[in-house]
Formats: structure tokens, sequence, C-alpha cells
């Protein structure tokens, strides 16, 4: 993108900024919009109750230097966001809660909302360029939870009787028990309040409130805010100090993410050819080392594609290659691994299992997928696509091979029976001989 083209970007989002009528809140699900302007409102009614607290100079300038310091991350870590961007389409990483947290910690609770506006009005001015674009309700959202949170742990602090890190360094281990609490309060509050703005599809404990990874992140991150504000309150001068430790924590999650992406099928999110044989090939090696260990693996392969490519587009092949492979996942067990393995082929590890449960595993995937229906989109008209069905081979370790080449042979062969037999059926490679 050229100067010229990004200034014309840019402005025409202020100018849907300046249109109310244009915002894009309007378009989202009624819950959510209620959720939005109540969180705002919050956030504006807390912020003013606490701004009759007066502000010494020495908390301007702390403000002064968290607002500092967040702002020269936030551009150092630019071409790593970007990096990562193009391999994941996970919301941005800012890492805010350092700085914010630090702020609850040493700020009156006013300064700590004028910190968050700072720290959100840079992220959402630097998104009108080069980073992607990012919806304006969303970024006021953000910045208004952020806001809510930390005025939630700024009140725990004050119940605590250790009003600020400053009392907890005179209060000794007693300041350490209230440290440990508001991070905790922090932490949960954070959690429990970005729930109903979630668009989430499945309403998992993993997809509300994130993996082991994402949360041991925001551990991370509000310990390092603790650090950050134990310098500032001791020695203020080695506030700088914390940069490098969050360019690194944010490289790793980028490392993090590119070996996820090396792994994963961009269409559906399954595991690719490489991921599934990392996984299947750890599993051969652990069921060798235990005896009468046996797993099963699946080869399907959804009946007749082609039609549906040639009939609804490749746009609504590919709604149907994400649907299916959602119902696989939700017909096998959490801890099996789904792949794909190119067109409309899937395959499925099953550990420790018996081979006398594989077939039932298989015809409850063909089940599912007989019993699937896709909507989509084709202009301004919606369409189902039903009746579609899928074959199946089953092999299951050792009885059908000792090595994963020989498994996925034999899993493959029986699914060419399954095809030749009449299609929409599971073939175990006994039943083939």
């Amino acid at each position: 993108m050229d100067g010229a083209e990004a200034a014309h970007r840019a402005a025409a989002r202020i100018g849907d900024v300046l249109s109310p009528r244009r915002w894009a809140l309007w378009g989202q699900r009624p819950g959510l919009v209620a959720y939005c302007l109540l969180v705002d409102l919050v956030a504006v009614a807390v912020t003013v109750a606490a701004a009759g607290r007066g502000a010494r100079t020495w908390d301007l300038v702390i403000l002064g230097v968290l607002a500092g310091l967040a702002v020269l991350q936030a551009e150092l870590g630019r071409r790593i966001e970007r990096v990562r961007r193009l391999v994941s389409d996970t919301p941005h990483i800012n890492m805010t809660s350092v700085w914010t947290f630090a702020g609850v910690l040493l700020l009156p609770p006013a300064l700590v909302t004028a910190l968050v506006v700072v720290l959100y009005l840079h992220l959402g001015t630097r998104s009108l360029y080069r980073i992607r674009r990012a919806p304006l309700f969303r970024v006021v959202f953000n910045a208004a939870l952020v806001v809510v949170t930390c005025h939630a742990a700024a009140a725990v602090l004050a119940v605590s009787g250790v009003p600020s890190m400053y009392a907890a360094l005179e209060a000794g281990w007693s300041g350490v028990v209230a440290i440990a609490i508001v991070t905790t309060a922090y932490f949960a509050v954070g959690a429990l309040v970005t729930v109903p703005g979630l668009t989430v599809k499945k309403r998992t404990f993993r997809a509300l409130f994130g993996g082991l990874g994402d949360n041991l992140l925001e551990v991370a991150t509000l310990c390092l805010g603790v650090l950050t504000a134990l310098t500032l309150a001791t020695l203020p001068a080695l506030a700088v100090m914390i940069v490098p430790p969050l360019l690194v924590l944010h490289r790793a999650v980028l490392v993090k993410q590119l070996e996820i992406a090396a792994t994963t099928d961009e269409k559906t999110g399954l595991f690719n050819t490489t991921g599934w044989h990392s996984l299947a090939t750890r599993e051969l090696h652990r069921a060798q080392r235990l005896p009468q260990a046996s797993f099963g693996v699946l080869m399907v392969d959804l009946d007749r594609f082609k039609r549906i490519n040639d009939q609804y587009g490749h746009l609504g092949g590919d709604a149907v290659l994400r649907a299916v492979a959602g119902t696989i996942k939700g017909a096998v067990r959490d801890y099996d691994s789904v792949g794909r393995f190119g067109g409309e082929e899937f395959v499925v590890l099953l550990p420790d299992i018996r081979e006398t449960d594989v077939r039932t595993v298989a015809e409850r995937v063909r089940e599912a997928v007989a019993g699937l229906s896709v909507e989509i989109t084709d202009g301004s008209r919606a369409k189902v696509i039903d009746g579609l069905s899928a074959s199946i081979g089953v092999a299951t370790y050792p009885a059908a091979g000792a090595a994963l080449d020989r498994l996925l042979q034999a899993a493959d062969k029986a699914l060419y029976s399954a095809k030749s037999g009449g299609r929409n059926r599971v073939v175990c490679i006994a039943d083939v001989g």
C-alpha cells in the first residue's frame, strides 16, 4: 500500500467515525450492541466517580513514563506484529496489561483511565495504517473493558488496606499478599467481562476463556506489570529495562504461532499433512513402547464433492469443507487428531482405542456428515447444501501394520473399497482381506 492509498483509507475511516449512522456497531447482533454500550457507560461512570481524587505531580510523571514506555514497546514490536498478521488471523497482541496493571498499582483510578485512553488512542490511530483495520467500536469497547477491569482491581486494592505499590513496600508480607490478590482480581475480572462481548459460535470453556497458553501469556504480562510498578516505585530510571523482555515475549508468541501455522490447514483449521503426520508418528512410537497398545486411523472422503463445486462454486465447496471439518471434530473425542490431506480427504487419529470401537467411531462420523446441512449465501439469496455423505476406510494398529505408512495404505485401501462398494459406508481393512 503506497502513501496516497493509505491516506485515502485513513480519510475514509475518519469519515465513518464522524458519521454515527455508518458505525459498524449497529450491524452487530443486538446483545453485543447493548453490552458494548453498557460497558462504555460503566467505564465513563466509574471514571467520573473517581475524578474527585487529586493527583500529585509525581503521579503525572508516572503517567507520562508508563504511556511513553507503552508507546515505545508498541512501536518497536510493530514489525513482529506485522509478520504475525501474515501467518495468523488472531486478534492483535498489544500486551497493554503490563502498563495498565502497573498503573493500577501506582496511580489514582482516574489517571489509570487516562493511561488506557492514551494507549488505545495510539493503537486505534496506528491501525489506520499498515496494521489490519479494526472496527472503531471494537477499539473503544476493548478500552472500556480495560477501564472497568482496572477500576475493579483498584477497588480490591483499596479494600485490602494497601492502596498502592508504595504502601505495599512498607507493609511487608501483607503487602505481598495484597498485590497477589489484586493480580488475581485483575485476571479474573478481565476474563469475565470479556465473555459477553465475544463472537464465538461454540460456547466452550476454551472458546470463551482461551487455552492454557493464552492465559499464561496474560499472567506473564501481569507479573511484568507488578515488576514495572515495583521498579517505578523504587528505581524509576530502570523502568526502561522492562521493554526488552516484553519484546522477547512478543517474539516468542510469534514463533509459537508460526509453528501452529506450519502445521495447520488454512482452509479448515485442522492439522495439515505435516502436522498430522507428526502427531501420528509420536503416537506410533508411544504405542510401540507399550504392550497391547492400539490406535485407529480413519480415512474420510466426501462423496461426489466435485458436484458441489460445480453447482455451488468453490466458495460453496469451501464452506462445506469447513462444516465437515467441524462435524468430524465434534464426532470424535477431544484428544483425537483430525487432519486434512488435501481436496476433500480427511484423516483421523484415534489413540488408545480398541479395534472393535474404531468402527463405532467411524459410523458416528459417517452419520454426522450425512445429517449435515450447510447454509451459504449466493448473492442476496441463502442456499442450503445437504444430502452430503462420506466414505470411510478404517485401519488399526498393530493389526493392519506396525508402520505409519502401512496403516495409511491399509486405511486408503479400505476407503477405496467403501467407494467402489456404493459410497456412504464404513469399511475396515479386515473386511477387505
